[in-house]
């Protein structure tokens, strides 16, 4: 294995004129905007960043498109990135100022550079250790989507601001970017000059204090540029299998991928451009609602041709074992996301607690060969929805759950057996008001809320739309809206976790929510129901007497709700049953 270095700029370069590719079996960028932000930082200090693997191989190799743009290489030699795809393609945003491509989406990487920053570390950089186990289990790779911390939640607007005062890098937000200190890193890499972006700060010249000390800055911002990245490079000699386990190696050693990603190099290895098919379905289901990670899709594959959902057998399937798990498993989903959305409301896997849901009941209809009496397929529906409200496979070891619900499935049992499974998992079926207590709304029972008011009409305060997650236009797109607004709960003393309970929460439009703004339950409610009634209430569970709709009296109110919204859940999840009437 041959060594060498480059720079930055120069592996920048070579992304943009096409000279380096990616092959097939790497994964899809999923790096947040907090990532690139801390390369930058460690790569502005010159800390360590790891090395660059590299492939150089006159071998037809199939390959797939970088997340930023690329020319034709019109050269036969192509050099192959196996090991730095998240930072180079980062950099390469950045530099150049291109947006990247994600699961079909494009959208800019800003980052915002801090001429005023402290001259030593005075941020530590937290990692959550549960972040890689969560992403894992679940097979869910959405990065795009930034959730502030609770510290960053439960911080006023001046907190914030001495937060980011210390921080050299920071993703751009609209109110950092009027500030005169903070400037664009893209449009600081745009040009060599300083002039605009010192005019910009105050500086009038150069017997300014501030002259040279942002002026050194803003050099050594670019001299990122010149950072030397050293680059191992395999032997034109190695195959591609070979080369395929080396990556497999290389990446297991340091945790970098989730096991899909890994299983996805050694399936392309044996299924050469398959890649393709794969996401080409994975498109089919985007465009009826489903936008899943291809990991799930793989998942899906190995368990179909094995019966198991563990990614370890990859490696000893044969070709034609990939195939027809890969045929076999598209009949599967297809039948999984037709019952979902036509027989249990559920339109979306944001209304999934997993979406190893979906590889069960797959499963579980390709065992039948797709043929359900009444019965079985009532009994079915019912588990699919006591499986997602309980978190079957949100809980523990999901993998070895759905193993253990595939082999239920396989040795011929059908939903009851799957409801026992269940019931010894949870201890019971049905909702218990209690069981609603503190959960937040990414509770798989909050995702069920939903259904359980949408089956019993629930619409739009304002506009009388049923709720769905299909609406269009910002004013109708669903929000969930605290009945009891937060800046009031927070005057009265109530802690974060209490004022975001479900019980807190309902389902209403945009602007329904913006019009009711910070208003008193108290206030709004009465008005609602003189000109609306009482059902767009009552079909959310929520209690509308005046002696509940004080901050005085909010945790009765919540109690109240809570037995309400049990009620509600256990006449939805199971209709068979008897249950008191929700008054």
């Amino acid at each position: 294995m041959a060594k060498a270095e480059a720079t930055v700029e120069e592996l920048v370069s070579k992304i943009e004129r096409g000279e380096l590719r990616l092959p097939e079996m790497q994964r899809r960028y999923v790096w947040r905007s907090t990532r690139v932000r801390d390369l930058l930082d460690s790569l502005y200090r010159g800390y360590p960043s790891g090395a660059i693997l590299i492939w150089e191989t006159d071998e037809p190799v199939p390959e797939q498109d970088f997340a930023v743009g690329q020319q034709a290489n019109p050269y036969a030699k192509t050099q192959l990135l196996l090991d730095g795809q998240q930072r180079l393609t980062s950099l390469s945003a950045v530099i150049r100022g291109e947006p990247v491509q994600v699961n079909g989406r494009i959208r800019p990487i800003e980052l915002l550079f801090n001429l005023e920053h402290p001259d030593q570390l005075s941020v530590i950089t937290e990692v959550d250790d549960n972040t890689t186990d969560a992403i894992e289990d679940n097979g869910d790779a959405s990065d795009e989507e930034e959730e502030p911390t609770d510290e960053e939640a439960d911080a006023s607007e001046d907190e914030l601001q001495k937060r980011f005062d210390r921080m050299t890098f920071v993703v751009s937000t609209r109110k950092l970017e009027q500030l005169p200190q903070w400037v664009k890193v893209s449009e600081v890499f745009k040009t060599d000059s300083d002039a605009s972006f010192l005019q910009r700060a105050g500086v009038t010249g150069f017997d300014d204090a501030r002259y040279q000390k942002y002026s050194q800055r803003l050099a050594r911002l670019r001299g990122i540029r010149k950072y030397v990245y050293r680059m191992d490079v395999l032997e034109r000699s190695l195959s591609y299998d070979e080369v395929t386990e080396i990556f497999v190696r290389v990446n297991s050693l340091g945790a970098k991928l989730r096991s899909s990603d890994l299983a996805l190099a050694q399936i392309t290895a044996k299924w050469r451009g398959s890649l393709q098919t794969y996401q080409a379905y994975q498109a089919d289901c985007t465009k009826i609602g489903f936008e899943l990670d291809l990991g799930i899709h793989l998942k899906n594959l190995v368990a179909h041709a094995t019966g198991q959902s563990r990614f370890l057998t990859v490696a000893g399937l044969k070709l034609e074992q990939l195939q027809s798990g890969w045929d076999a498993g598209c009949q599967g989903l297809d039948f999984a996301l037709n019952l979902l959305r036509s027989n249990t409301g559920i339109s979306s896997p944001a209304l999934l607690a997993s979406p190893f849901l979906l590889i069960s009941l797959g499963f579980y209809g390709a065992q039948r060969s797709y043929t359900l009496n009444p019965e079985e397929a009532a009994g079915l529906v019912r588990w699919v929805l006591l499986a997602n409200a309980k978190g079957r496979y949100s809980r523990g070891s999901s993998e070895t759950l759905l193993d253990q619900d595939l082999k239920t499935i396989r040795d011929g049992g059908g939903f009851i057996e799957l409801l026992d499974r269940l019931r010894t998992q949870v201890g019971r079926l049905d909702v218990a008001p209690e069981e609603l207590e503190g959960r937040s709304q990414r509770s798989a029972l909050f995702k069920t809320m939903f259904l359980a008011f949408q089956a019993a009409g629930a619409k739009d305060w304002q506009t009388q739309l049923a709720i769905a997650l299909s609406h269009v236009g910002s004013a109708h797109q669903l929000q969930f809206h605290h009945i009891f607004p937060k800046a009031l709960l927070k005057k009265s003393g109530y802690a974060t976790r209490e004022i975001d309970d479900i019980a807190n929460l309902a389902f209403i439009g945009g602007r329904a929510n913006r019009r009711i703004s910070d208003k008193p339950p108290a206030d709004y409610i009465p008005e609602l129901v003189a000109t609306s009634g009482e059902q767009p209430f009552t079909s959310q569970c929520i209690p509308t007497d005046q002696s509940l709709l004080s901050p005085d009296h909010y945790r009765s109110f919540l109690a109240e709700r809570r037995r309400r919204i049990a009620e509600r859940l256990n006449a939805f999840l199971d209709p068979t049953a008897l249950h008191t009437p929700v008054i």
